[in-house]
């Protein structure tokens, strides 16, 4: 009985320890290295109609990400 105890004890760990680090990050659009040729055409940054980032919120997890 102990060690079906143990292992569950194991497996809530593996899977919580899955999703905090599933969440970590910051959101936002990926960045191309410096040496990489970007080809955007004649699209100029900031236009209309293209997504913007949005500002960030701040949260009291913060300090721990940053």
């Amino acid at each position: 009985m102990q060690n079906r105890l143990q292992f569950g004890v194991v497996i809530a760990l593996l899977v919580g320890g899955a999703l905090a680090l599933g969440g970590c990050g910051v959101r936002g659009s990926l960045e191309a290295p410096p040496s990489a040729n970007t080809e955007t055409g004649s699209a100029t940054p900031g236009t209309p109609g293209t997504p913007g980032i949005t500002p960030h919120k701040p949260s009291i997890l913060d300090p721990l990400i940053r």
